[in-house]
């Protein structure tokens, strides 16, 4: 099975970059599972997105989550199908990621299905400042939720 595992976010500005570390951490210790592709460094969104998701038969997200409370290191894990409330195709020029996908679709992209597009989120308290280091309490929690996020993701790869 053709796995693509994205590490999504900006590693330039501060707990953005999670998804970017946490990718290409995991790509050093998964180099040789058979049928993954690993993209750690993926700071595009919305339509741009489609290039990398086409002819996989399942995608593996990893990025920043913001909540209205942020507790910096707890993360979360849903499929695409929890995304389709924020679909919006009356504006194709500011697609987020739901949105990308059912245009992709529409046009008869091989995109996998929302089911076998999985997303880990994890909390963080600043996204915007611009660092190339996280916040303290992100960084601090590394260790522990790296290793659990790792452990869900080889739960998911060896399913297939």
């Amino acid at each position: 099975m053709s796995t693509l595992l994205l590490g999504l976010g900006n590693p330039i500005l501060s707990d953005d970059g999670v998804g970017p570390r946490l990718a290409a951490d995991f790509g050093r210790r998964l180099a040789d599972w058979p049928g993954l592709r690993v993209e750690p460094d993926c700071a595009v969104g919305g339509l741009e997105l489609l290039d990398l998701l086409t002819g996989h038969e399942r995608v593996i997200v990893l990025d920043a989550l913001q909540t209205a409370d942020p507790e910096p290191g707890r993360w979360h894990a849903f499929d695409a199908r929890a995304l389709r409330e924020t679909l919006h195709l009356d504006n194709v020029h500011d697609a987020n990621f739901a949105t990308a996908l059912a245009l992709g679709r529409r046009l008869g992209l091989p995109l996998p299905a929302d089911a076998a597009i999985y997303i880990f989120g994890v909390e963080v308290a600043d996204a915007c400042t611009f660092s190339e280091r996280m916040t303290p309490a992100l960084e601090l929690g590394y260790p522990v939720y790296a290793e659990a996020i790792f452990s869900a993701v080889c739960r998911l790869l060896a399913e297939a």
